[in-house]
């Protein structure tokens, strides 16, 4: 008799050695693992977005047509490492891959004002419709596979809570 759940553990204990090999052994691996924090078997997309907030307060600070710009080249290269990264390991949108998360993030909080509050609720909203994939972005995870669809679905998330800011932001400070 095959004990399946010892057969999982292996394959499991097997994927995560590969993961942690790509991840710590290869430049596209350590970015598009969070550098490293991917790695983490617990929350790994939150751990990346975490990982994606210094580099939010960053981002923030430029004018809005660079970071546009920024934003844009992040998603484009994500979708190259991210590709990479999965034929690498042989599994499509491994967890452990957290670089669309960052740029999700990034995207959420890109055009807020600079305050810790309005990066909070960017990661939370981020977070939630990352998790909860509302439709659309049940629709773009099912249809889209690849470096590609490991991306557009966090960035349509990171969407949906940047235009929830957006309008928080403008009630806000229209009163």
């Amino acid at each position: 008799m095959i004990d399946r759940e010892a057969e999982s553990v292996v394959v499991e204990d097997s994927i995560l050695d590969q993961a942690k090999a790509v991840a710590l052994g290869t430049p596209e691996g350590f970015l598009a693992f969070g550098f490293g924090s991917g790695l983490l078997t617990r929350a790994p997309g939150t751990i990346g977005t975490l990982v994606a907030v210094p580099f939010a307060l960053l981002l923030i600070q430029l004018d809005g047509v660079t970071l546009f710009w920024i934003l844009l080249a992040a998603f484009f290269f994500g979708i190259w490492i991210c590709n990479r990264v999965t034929a690498k390991l042989g599994v499509e949108d491994y967890g452990g891959i957290v670089w669309d998360e960052m740029v999700g993030y990034w995207l959420a909080v890109a055009w807020v004002p600079t305050h810790w509050a309005w990066l909070l609720a960017g990661f939370v909203l981020f977070r939630f419709f990352d998790i909860i994939k509302p439709w659309p972005i049940s629709a773009i995870e099912a249809r889209f596979q690849g470096g590609f669809g490991i991306m557009v679905d966090d960035v349509a998330a990171g969407l949906y809570a940047a235009i929830l800011l957006a309008g928080a932001e403008a009630v806000i400070f229209s009163a």
